[in-house]
C-alpha cells in the first residue's frame, strides 16, 4: 500500500511522478524508532501499507511489454486485453454484498471472454495515473469506478454508467458535525489523490474562504481503511468520499459518521481511449446485456429472475459456505450457486447475511431469492412459510472433544461431561434427547453471538470439555487443529438443502432439477472432496527426510535459481514446497492449484506462467515469483524474520486477511508487526463472527495459515541446521547445437530462464 502527504492549501496538489516516488522513498527510509515516536499506531499502520519500489512495480507489468493505441482490430492482434484499476484484479475483491458478480474485475474479465481475448490486469496508483497508462496504449480500458467529470472526458472517452453517485461527508467517531457543509469551520479535508473529490474539497475551500479550511492528498493503494484511520487521529479532520465507497466502510466499521451530500448526482463509468469506436461500441453492447441494476428487495418468480438476469443467493460468510481464500471465491454452497447461474445463463449475486440475524427473514423480505449455508432440513423451518429444495448432501451429527481428554467414543461415554452448544442450535434436540435417555451430560449454551468456530477452537484450547457439529465439518477442524478429535456419531446423517419462499415454486422446481442432475457428476463428487474430506496435505506434521550433506530435495538447483533471482533462501523456499505438495511436481489440489508450489491458475497467469505447472522449473518460478509478488506488499522496514511469517501467511490466506489481522491484533493490545503469538492470534479470530463480520476480507479459516506458517517455519529452521545457504553458481549457457554454414549463428539461451524470457 502507498500513503503519501501532500499539501494542504487552496492551490496545492498531491505531488506525482518522480517528486511523488521521491517522497515516497523518503518515507520508507525513516527510522523505525523514529516513527514510533512521532507517530500514532494509525499513522504506522499507514506507513507499512507503502507500494513497492517502482522497479518492483515494473516487474509486475513486465508481461505486458506493448504499446497500442488502436481500436479493437489493433487490439485483437495482439490476443490480450489490458484493463487497468486502482485495486488489481481479484485478489484484493471484497467476499460482500455488490463486489461478488456485478464488479468491474468479472464483467471485465467476462468481456474479455466474449471478445475471445486474454484478460490482463494493470494496477494504477490513481484515477490520474490509470488515465495516463490508458491514453499511453500501456491499457485498453479502465475498469474501475471512474466519475465522470469534463475535464476527463476531454482526455478520454467513457461507457455508458454502470453506476450513479454522490459525494458525502465522513468523519470519525470524534469528529465535527458534518450535517451541513456550510457550518463547517477549522477543518483539514482527507481526499484521495487524484480522484474526483479532489476538485470538490478544493470547490468547498474556495467557497468558504474564511472557514480557515485545509486539505490533505492520501494516495490509497486499495486499503481506503487508511482515510478512516486519519480522520480518527483528530477531531478536525473530514474526509470526502463516494457514497457507495462511505457505506461500504460503514457496513463493518463502527468508527465512522455519514454526514451532508457535498455534490450532486454523479456518474460512474469505464473509461477508454479517444478514437476508439469500434471498442466503445462494443463495451456498451455488453454492459447494457449484462449490467442489471441491483435490487433490495424482489418477490418474484422465476419469470423475474430470468427477465433481471440475476439470482440472488442468501448466504453467511463462513467455512464450507462461501468465503474468500487466495484471491478466489470459494466454498460448497457458493461453486453449486455459480453452476446452477452458469446452467440457466444468470449471473450469480451473493448477499452476505450478518451471522446474528436469520437467513429465513432475509428471504421473506425479498432480499435473496434463494438462501443456503449447510443447512439442515426442519419441520419446524417449513412451518415458517418456506420450502426445501431436494437435499444436496446428508451429515449426521458427530461429537467433538479435546484430545488431552477421554475419548468420546460411544453415547454413554458423555456420561459426567459438557456438551457446549450454539445458541439456536440445530444440534439442541439431539443433546437434549441423550439426557432424557438418563446419561448425566451437562449442556450449556453459548452467547448468542458465538459462532462454531469459536466453540472449536476454545475446545482444541481446553476451555471448553466437547461439543456437537455436523460431522464433515468436524472432521475438517479435527485436521487443522491437532488437538480436536472427533468422537460418536449421533444418529443417522441428516439431509441438507436450500430454502426459496413457498410461492416460489417455478424457482424451486428449477433448483430441485439442477441438485438432481448435479449430484450424479463427477464435479459433485470433487466438489464435495475439496471442502468435506481432510487434506493430508495441510493436516499431517510437516516431515522430512533431513540428511546432512545430502540434498534437501530432487529440485535443490531449481529452487536455488529462481531463489537467487528474488533473492529469498532457497531453504525456505524448499520447506514451503514441502509442505504445498511433498515434491510432487504433479500435484493439485482439490481446489486446483498446481505444481510444486501449488500456485492457482489464475495466479500464474497474473505472474506470467500460464498453467499447466507440472513442469517442475515453471512451476518453481511462478510459485518463487508469485511469493515475491507478495513480499513486495510489505514495508521493507519490517523485521526480516517476522516479514517472512506474513509473506508465507499471504501466500495462504491472501493479503487482505493478512491486513484484517494485523489490524486486529493492534486492536487486541498485540503487536501487529509480529506473526507468532500476536498476529497469528488476530488470525485465529477472524473465524469468529463476532471479528470477522467487521474485518474488510470477512471470514478466514484462520487454523490453516496459523499451522502453515508454524510447519514451515519448523522446518525451515531443521534446513538451516543442515544446509548451507549458499547458491551454486548460475547453471552454465546451453550448448549451442551444430549449425549448417549456411544458417546464421543462434544465440543461445540461459537455462534459468532471465526475467525479461519468463514474462514473456
Amino acid at each position: 500500500m502507498i500513503f503519501a502527504v501532500a499539501g494542504c492549501g487552496k492551490q496545492e496538489r498531491a505531488a506525482d511522478g518522480e517528486a511523488a516516488v521521491a517522497e515516497r522513498q523518503e518515507t520508507r527510509e525513516e527510522s523505525r524508532a523514529e516513527s514510533r515516536a512521532e507517530e500514532k499506531p494509525t499513522a504506522k499502520r499507514a506507513k507499512r501499507e507503502e507500494a513497492p519500489a517502482p522497479d518492483s512495480r515494473d516487474a509486475y507489468y513486465r508481461f505486458i511489454n506493448y504499446i497500442e493505441t488502436g481500436d479493437l482490430l489493433d487490439i485483437r492482434k495482439h490476443g490480450t486485453i489490458r484493463f487497468v484499476s486502482l485495486s488489481g484484479a481479484s485478489e484484493d475483491q471484497l467476499p460482500r454484498e455488490g463486489v461478488v458478480t456485478l464488479r468491474h474485475f468479472e464483467l471485465a474479465n467476462k468481456l474479455a471472454d466474449r471478445l475471445k481475448l486474454k484478460a490482463k490486469w494493470v494496477r494504477a496508483r490513481t484515477p490520474d495515473e490509470a488515465i495516463e497508462l490508458l491514453i499511453a496504449g500501456k491499457a485498453d480500458i479502465l475498469a474501475y469506478n471512474l466519475t465522470i467529470t469534463e475535464p476527463r472526458k476531454e482526455l478520454i472517452n467513457f461507457s455508458i454508467p454502470v453506476r450513479h453517485t454522490r459525494q458525502k461527508l465522513i468523519t470519525g467517531a470524534s469528529g465535527p458535525d458534518i450535517s451541513d457543509p456550510a457550518q463547517l469551520k477549522d477543518i483539514e479535508f482527507i481526499v484521495p489523490a487524484g480522484s474526483s473529490n479532489l476538485p470538490t474539497a478544493q470547490r468547498l475551500i474556495e467557497e468558504h474562504p474564511e472557514a480557515n479550511l485545509s486539505m490533505q492528498q492520501v494516495v490509497v493503494y486499495g486499503d481506503r481503511d487508511i482515510l478512516v484511520d486519519l480522520i480518527n487521529e483528530k477531531n478536525n479532520r473530514v474526509a470526502i468520499l463516494d457514497d457507495y465507497i462511505a457505506e461500504d466502510l460503514n457496513s463493518y466499521r463502527d468508527d465512522l459518521r455519514i454526514g451532508a451530500d457535498v455534490t450532486d448526482v454523479e456518474n460512474i463509468a469505464w473509461g477508454l481511449r479517444k478514437d476508439s469506436k469500434l471498442l466503445l461500441t462494443t463495451t456498451n453492447n455488453f454492459l447494457t446485456r449484462n449490467l442489471v441494476k441491483a435490487q433490495d428487495e424482489r418477490l418474484g418468480d422465476w419469470k423475474d429472475i430470468k427477465k433481471s438476469g440475476v439470482v440472488r443467493l442468501l448466504t453467511y460468510n463462513g467455512p464450507t459456505t462461501y468465503f474468500l481464500w487466495k484471491g478466489l471465491l470459494m466454498g460448497f454452497d457458493y461453486d453449486l450457486a455459480v453452476a446452477f447461474a452458469e446452467k440457466h445463463k444468470l449471473q450469480l449475486q451473493v448477499v452476505v447475511v450478518p451471522y446474528d440475524e436469520s437467513l429465513v427473514d432475509w428471504l421473506k423480505a425479498g432480499r435473496g431469492d434463494f438462501a443456503g449455508a449447510s443447512i439442515t432440513i426442519t419441520e419446524e423451518r417449513k412451518k415458517d412459510g418456506i420450502s426445501f429444495t431436494t437435499s444436496y448432501m446428508e451429515t449426521p451429527e458427530q461429537v467433538v472433544s479435546n484430545k488431552q481428554r477421554a475419548p468420546i467414543e460411544k453415547v454413554q461415554d458423555l456420561a459426567g461431561r459438557t456438551l457446549t452448544l450454539r445458541a439456536y442450535s440445530s444440534f439442541m434436540p439431539t443433546a437434549q434427547a441423550i439426557k432424557d435417555s438418563g446419561i448425566d451430560v451437562k449442556i450449556k449454551v453459548a452467547p448468542p453471538g458465538m459462532s462454531q468456530s469459536q466453540i472449536f477452537n476454545m475446545v482444541a484450547e481446553g476451555l471448553l470439555d466437547a461439543t456437537i457439529a455436523d460431522s464433515d465439518n468436524a472432521k475438517i477442524e479435527a485436521s487443522l487443529q491437532p488437538d480436536l478429535v472427533t468422537g460418536t456419531l449421533l444418529g443417522d446423517p441428516k439431509p441438507q438443502g436450500w430454502m426459496v419462499v413457498t410461492r416460489n415454486w417455478h424457482l424451486l422446481q428449477n433448483l430441485n432439477k439442477f441438485l438432481k442432475d448435479y449430484r450424479e457428476s463427477k464435479e459433485y463428487a470433487q466438489k464435495f472432496k475439496a471442502y468435506f474430506e481432510p487434506n493430508k496435505r495441510f493436516t499431517q506434521r510437516v516431515r522430512a527426510r533431513i540428511i546432512p550433506g545430502q540434498d534437501l530435495s530432487p529440485f535443490d538447483n531449481l529452487v536455488k535459481a529462481s531463489a537467487l533471482d528474488y533473492d529469498f533462501d532457497w531453504r525456505l523456499v524448499t520447506a514451503q514446497m514441502w509442505q504445498e505438495s511433498n515434491f510432487n511436481p504433479k500435484a493439485v489440489s482439490p481446489v486446483g492449484a498446481q505444481g510444486l508450489m501449488q500456485v492457482m491458475p489464475a495466479t500464474a497467469r497474473e505472474m506470467g506462467f500460464p498453467p499447466p505447472l507440472f513442469d517442475p522449473e515453471r512451476g518453481i518460478k511462478a510459485g518463487v515469483k508469485y511469493l515475491n509478488w507478495v513480499r513486495n506488499r510489505f514495508d521493507p522496514t519490517l523485521p526480516v524474520a517476522n516479514k517472512l511469517w506474513f509473506i508465507l501467511a499471504s501466500y495462504n490466506a491472501g493479503y487482505g486477511h493478512l491486513l484484517d489481522a494485523q489490524r486486529l491484533a493492534e486492536q487486541l493490545g498485540l503487536d501487529p508487526n509480529v506473526w507468532f503469538d500476536n498476529v497469528e492470534v488476530a488470525m485465529l479470530k477472524l473465524a469468529e463472527p463476532q471479528y470477522f463480520k467487521k474485518a474488510r476480507y470477512g471470514y478466514v479459516r484462520g487454523s490453516e495459515p496459523v499451522q502453515y506458517v508454524r510447519n514451515i517455519s519448523n522446518l525451515y529452521k531443521a534446513y538451516v541446521e543442515v544446509a548451507t545457504g549458499e547458491v551454486a553458481v548460475r547453471p552454465p549457457l546451453r550448448k549451442k547445437p551444430e549449425q549448417k554454414p549456411q544458417r546464421e549463428p543462434r544465440i543461445p539461451e540461459i537455462d534459468y530462464g532471465d526475467r525479461e524470457r519468463v514474462s514473456d
